[in-house]
């Protein structure tokens, strides 16, 4: 089943778990950690939970887009985002633990008043895809469950919903086809028929495994707990 087969209130309730899941595994983290190293190139643990952070507001300006039929856009530009991010990895680590408490606390009081007519509304997503904006459940879910894992203090794929690994790895496969990536890739995810990215290609590498880790492979998470033996093909861009 994929994660938007399930009804509103399912998926709106695992996007809140995996808000659960991220929280507790800053919980566990000292103010201290927070200057340490995440699974991404670049950005501190400050970095990334000013992103989490102001994720769930940019996801707050959709949903008020649907509620008044104003449009609001997620961010005023790729540069204003990034902007963003870097200015609030200079807050301090209680600043910075209160800018998460407060966005999905707006986010969360978004999403109960929203109308139920104003679910389908179109908003359009930071990488200008117009969707209906129930799709900003989907979007936090993303979010939240893998850059738990990005805090690098044991977060774990295999700890996610199997209907958020199966939706993850069918967007991420999804996206590589659109883009007309990933030729002569084979996934093999234990249980199941192995499939090529692009049908039309020759098969010329598999990755094989559990369902955790190909995900987490095919998200740019590392090679860990893959089958099979030489060298794991580096997986293309997702986002």
């Amino acid at each position: 089943m994929s994660f938007h087969d399930l009804d509103l209130d399912e998926r709106l309730l695992i996007a809140r778990r995996g808000t659960a899941y991220f929280a507790q595994r800053l919980a566990e983290l000292t103010d201290d950690d927070l200057n340490g190293d995440t699974l991404l190139a670049g950005w501190s643990r400050r970095h990334l939970l000013a992103h989490v952070g102001y994720n769930a507001a940019a996801l707050c300006r959709l949903l008020d887009w649907a509620a008044t039929g104003v449009e609001t856009p997620m961010y005023a530009s790729a540069e204003q985002r990034g902007l963003e991010i870097d200015e609030g990895a200079t807050l301090s680590a209680a600043a910075l633990r209160n800018l998460f408490d407060h966005t999905v606390a707006r986010l969360d009081e978004k999403w109960r008043n929203l109308p139920a007519a104003a679910w389908e509304a179109q908003v359009r997503t930071a990488q200008g895809r117009l969707v209906p904006v129930s799709e900003t459940a989907w979007m936090r879910t993303r979010e939240v469950w893998i850059h738990a894992v990005d805090l690098g203090n044991g977060g774990r794929f295999g700890d996610f919903p199997d209907v958020v690994l199966g939706s993850l790895l069918t967007d991420i496969t999804g996206m590589w086809r659109r883009k007309d990536l990933g030729g002569g890739l084979v996934i093999a995810v234990d249980g199941r028929d192995p499939v090529a990215v692009q049908p039309d290609s020759a098969p010329a590498e598999k990755v094989s495994g559990p369902l955790p880790a190909v995900v987490r492979w095919a998200a740019g998470r590392g090679a860990v707990g893959l089958g099979g033996g030489g060298e794991t093909p580096e997986p293309p861009r997702w986002l």
